[in-house]
């Protein structure tokens, strides 16, 4: 069982906002592979079926950005998914918009999102993919940036950034994920 996590924050309210790259990153898995997310589960809303004779899971945490590891602990342990199987995606300010960067593991770079899961999983061995959002002029403004919407041209280069991300996400189903570090990244991982 393999497990995609879209990371973003739930409502109307935060639709189309910069924090929510992973929501509009799986929306995007969601129409290649016409798998629905629509079932309430795991305190997320939840796709389920096949790619590639892989079975895959798509998921979107409703417990708000910060507490996301609390969702997908439940659903890791649910469906007993080994750490190397799931593949998150969210929001990094510190890459520009229209960029996308890929790793296997690290540290979260601050991102309270992945921090939550790091904690609850008890590991950084996890594999993510995260898109540029830019960064606000200056660190007093980073909630309300991430609680915005991008410009125009802003998301005119996020949206190609997502079309990558969610590329990058459904071939890490049936190809090994460095290869993927090295096609969507020129090897940086």
């Amino acid at each position: 069982m393999k497990l995609i996590v879209g990371l973003g924050n739930p409502g109307k309210k935060y639709e189309n906002t910069r924090h929510n790259m992973g929501y509009l990153v799986l929306d995007k898995i969601s129409d290649i592979t016409n798998i629905d997310v629509d079932k309430e589960a795991f305190h997320g809303i939840v796709g389920r079926g096949k790619m590639h004779d892989e079975n895959v899971i798509l998921f979107k945490p409703t417990t708000f950005m910060n507490l996301s590891g609390t969702a997908v602990k439940e659903i890791v342990d649910y469906f007993k998914i080994a750490t190397e199987d799931i593949l998150v995606i969210y929001d990094d300010m510190a890459i520009a918009p229209g960029e996308i960067r890929i790793r296997e593991k690290g540290s979260s770079g601050s991102h309270k999102g992945i921090q939550n899961i790091i904690d609850m999983l008890h590991t950084e061995d996890i594999k993510r993919i995260r898109i540029g959002i830019g960064e606000p002029e200056s660190k007093e403004e980073a909630i309300d940036f991430v609680l915005s919407k991008p410009s125009k041209d802003e998301m005119d280069l996020i949206n190609e950034a997502i079309d990558r991300a969610a590329e990058a996400a459904v071939r890490s189903i049936y190809t090994d994920f460095h290869v993927i570090i090295s096609s969507y990244t020129g090897g940086t991982p």
